[in-house]
């Protein structure tokens, strides 16, 4: 026969298994539609369900964290998780086990600086703000200490992140990117490439990645500045003149900024300057490394987002009477473009 004890004994055990059934499959008790709950770091299945408990989402958290050992899903992981109605207690433990976080972003544009990159992730309310203060030399030093200047180093993309990472951190995943991309495509540059280093490549990448909104114009564009460069002709290009001239420039490209002399003015030096302008995106790094064949030495904007190519200064001088005659000044110089817009 069976003893008192033993029949108490499942009984009891019975009714907690009635009870633990029922408490897993009730919706947790939200005050809205949905919530988030971020679990630290370290905390354990018992913290979360007794969080659980003391925002009147759940009843019995002794139950529930029985039954969750019992099944071994405890090994819960760090970061911020949704919470919908109608979720159960389970389908929750079961999300934060597998990881299934909420996922911040920040996009970084092609052409645009480090400075406007550093804007960027200030203006982010879930990353950690660990870089406020310093100047973008010491940032790139704590980015890599080995670059000695922080234009163009970072690749343009949308980075996901968890609520919490570090400002510091993104740049270093944009940073490890641009290496490895401008890595990867020196290795594969064309033998009519003109550049003579991976970080020349850098530079005049920046430069096609400002001068063009077309994508399938950057090899050609790179063309240009490539027999500009063989022959040693002067780049002539805007975006490099209004770099150099800083907070001078206020939106609109005079003949003063053409001829005041700066490391950066192509109208006033010959060859490249001596950093990127911008962060180019992987096409107009290929671009600079596989420039398209052809004999333009000019090219002019022609108001779609395209240009208009010539071969001879006097083609080009007709290409800009007829595309830009109304928008120009009649003092500004003949160059391989017009567009004189950052």
């Amino acid at each position: 026969m069976i003893s008192i004890t033993l029949l108490l004994g499942i009984v009891t055990f019975l009714a907690l298994v009635n009870l633990a059934q029922q408490q897993l499959q009730q919706p947790l008790a939200l005050n809205a539609d949905s919530s988030t709950y971020k679990v630290q770091s370290g905390a354990s299945l018992q913290r979360v369900l007794a969080d659980f408990t003391a925002k009147g989402w759940i009843g019995y958290p002794r139950v529930h964290e029985l039954w969750f050992r019992y099944n071994k899903l405890t090994t819960i992981q760090r970061g911020e998780y949704a919470i919908e109605q109608g979720q159960t207690s389970s389908d929750v433990i079961a999300m934060m086990i597998s990881g299934k976080k909420i996922l911040h972003s920040v996009q970084f544009i092609e052409g645009k600086t480090f400075s406007d990159f550093l804007g960027v992730l200030a203006a982010s309310p879930y990353l950690e703000q660990s870089l406020t203060g310093l100047t973008q030399a010491e940032v790139m030093h704590r980015v890599a200490a080995e670059q000695d200047f922080y234009e163009g180093w970072f690749f343009p993309d949308t980075y996901l992140f968890e609520s919490g990472t570090s400002d510091l951190e993104i740049l270093k995943l944009a940073h490890k990117r641009m290496v490895t991309i401008l890595e990867r495509e020196w290795a594969e540059k064309s033998p009519t490439s003109v550049v003579q280093s991976s970080y020349e490549a850098l530079i005049l990448a920046s430069i096609i990645e400002k001068e063009t909104g077309a994508a399938f114009e950057r090899p050609i564009i790179a063309g240009v500045f490539s027999r500009r460069l063989s022959i040693g002709m002067r780049l002539q290009t805007a975006p490099t003149v209004i770099y150099g001239a800083g907070e001078s420039y206020a939106g609109n490209l005079t003949r003063r900024h053409l001829r005041t002399d700066t490391p950066y003015n192509t109208y006033t030096r010959t060859g490249l300057p001596p950093t990127p302008i911008a962060n180019p995106g992987r096409e107009a790094i290929f671009a600079a490394l596989n420039p398209a064949p052809g004999e333009s030495l000019f090219f002019v904007a022609k108001g779609d987002g395209s240009h208009q190519f010539s071969i001879t200064l006097e083609q080009h001088n007709t290409a800009v009477r007829r595309y830009q005659r109304s928008s120009r000044r009649q003092d500004y110089q003949s160059a391989p473009t017009s567009d004189v817009k950052p």
